[in-house]
């Protein structure tokens, strides 16, 4: 009896230390494929920069190009005003280039804004104060006031009004 207790138990032991090897040997290749993961998204990471690097250059040569044949057409359209108004005696202030206006469609920002502020400064001053009216007078005049700000700052940001300097 003590003989087979004595094989269990040195099996046992021999069967726990392979178990340690073998997990300590997936460990390795777990932290292996880890690292070729990381390698592989680093190296895609640089791919990408230097695809947004070549993008950003062809954008900037795309620019260039517009910007050039833009200043042609301002000094085309400069020389062909300044025939007009030598060569036919009277000045008619009109701009001989090819430039169009954009027309601003729909409402801005800031009129939006307004709107929407002084409706809802309204409601909201009606709610609080205790006499309907002058809360509702009030809170719209505030309301649309901070409305227009607001809307005045969007208008800035998307190009539709010159920014103070």
């Amino acid at each position: 009896m003590k003989k087979i207790l004595v094989v269990i138990a040195l099996s046992s032991v021999m069967f726990a230390c392979n178990n340690k090897a073998k997990e300590e040997a997936a460990l390795k290749q777990q932290e292996a494929e880890k690292q070729l993961a990381v390698k592989a998204v680093k190296d895609s990471l640089r791919l990408d920069s230097f695809k947004k690097v070549e993008v950003l250059k062809q954008q900037q040569a795309e620019q260039a190009k517009q910007e050039a044949a833009l200043a042609a057409a301002r000094r085309s359209g400069a020389r062909s005003a300044s025939y007009v108004s030598s060569g036919s005696g009277s000045s008619s202030g009109t701009y001989g280039g090819t430039q169009a206006t954009a027309k601003k469609k729909g409402w801005s920002d800031a009129a939006k804004g307004s709107v929407i502020g002084g409706v809802a400064g309204a409601v909201g001053g009606a709610l609080i104060d205790k006499k309907k009216g002058r809360g509702a007078v009030i809170g719209g005049l505030v309301g649309a006031g901070g409305g227009y700000l607001i809307g005045r700052g969007e208008d800035r940001k998307s190009g539709r009004v010159q920014p103070k300097n």
